[in-house]
């Protein structure tokens, strides 16, 4: 197992910090807290850190990391240009949860972007991520600390399942506060172009520029410009169905408790919801996107802790506010 060491996620202590960079230093892979999810971080401008960070998760090759920076100037410094959106985004919402993919420059390992030319680069608020970037004095990769596929990690009891020996060091930092990954977009083109829906909306990103949203699953081994884009991804164990309503979920849960497999059920609203199902293990979710998609992952981790078979969840609403975790939730369905 990793070494895991607390942290207080508002005041890091520098000499724990100080540890993690010597890790880093030394090649190793150090798994952090961010105001989305654990990442499992290397040096970005270390082939073969990286080449051990796409190990650990079993992850292909074809798919791209996330470099995290302080700021603007140290993301345009990695990359092969720097459209002036780019800076208008960068101003409006980092450090926070948005990625952008930008051209890659020549001096960093084509690894960190999967083998291509684009470059996925963001700037986190949390505060341990951001005191080892300074003390490191250059970007972190970090994708999601978890296995290729699986359920993003929101705790670090997370990461020491999911990956164990594989990282060296583990920061606990508490749980995470979006509980959902970044909003990532490709700001190349005409127009800023959303790649993977996540914890930053919509309608903030619509207010700064113009955006086009759409849903984009790459095939195969071709190249991916961003993290998520699989068709399945993001999945428990057991195997997850999704139902249009918390009474047809429920139905379908007895159903399946009936032919002797162990159900978990996810609801969000105040339907009656009653079960005489020993073998149906019922979690309800807030109504409210932002406080379910903090929960959301943390529950499928509870409940394929518990060995359920399979997982019943209720759909969610319609509407922008819901598109992650509506994402989210097809990708792990598939």
């Amino acid at each position: 197992m990793p070494r895991v060491l607390s942290v207080s996620p508002s005041e890091p202590d520098p000499a724990i910090i100080a540890e993690a960079v010597r890790v880093f230093r030394s090649g190793g892979l150090v798994a952090f807290p961010t105001e989305t999810v654990y990442g499992l971080g290397a040096r970005a401008l270390d082939p073969a850190a990286i080449a051990r960070v796409f190990a650990a998760k079993r992850r292909p090759l074809t798919h791209p990391l996330i470099a995290h920076v302080l700021g603007a100037a140290d993301a345009r410094a990695l990359a092969g240009s720097w459209p002036e959106r780019a800076s208008t985004l960068a101003a409006a919402f980092w450090p926070g949860p948005l990625t952008m993919v930008v051209d890659r420059g020549d001096h960093v390992p084509p690894s960190v972007s999967g083998g291509g030319e684009s470059l996925a680069v963001r700037a986190p608020s949390h505060a341990i991520a951001r005191a080892l970037i300074a003390a490191l004095g250059e970007p972190i990769a970090a994708p999601s600390a978890n296995g290729y596929q699986g359920l993003s990690p929101t705790l670090a009891a997370h990461v020491v399942k999911e990956l164990g020996a594989a990282v060296d060091l583990v920061l606990d930092g508490g749980p995470c506060d979006a509980g959902v990954e970044s909003t990532v977009v490709d700001v190349r083109g005409p127009v800023v172009r959303v790649l993977r829906p996540g914890a930053l909306d919509l309608e903030r990103l619509r207010g700064v520029a113009a955006v086009e949203a759409g849903t984009y699953t790459a095939r195969g081994g071709e190249h991916r410009a961003s993290p998520g884009m699989d068709a399945r991804h993001y999945a428990p164990t057991a195997r997850l169905l999704i139902a249009k309503t918390s009474e047809e979920a429920g139905q379908m849960a007895v159903h399946l408790a009936s032919s002797g497999q162990r159900v978990g059920l996810v609801v969000h609203d105040a339907a009656d919801t009653a079960f005489a199902e020993a073998r149906v293990l019922l979690r309800r979710l807030p109504c409210d996107a932002v406080p379910y998609a903090r929960l959301m992952y943390r529950t499928l981790h509870d409940l394929d802790d518990a060995g359920v078979d399979v997982i019943v969840t209720q759909a969610v609403p319609e509407g922008e506010a819901w598109w992650a975790i509506a994402d989210r939730q097809r990708r792990a369905a598939t």
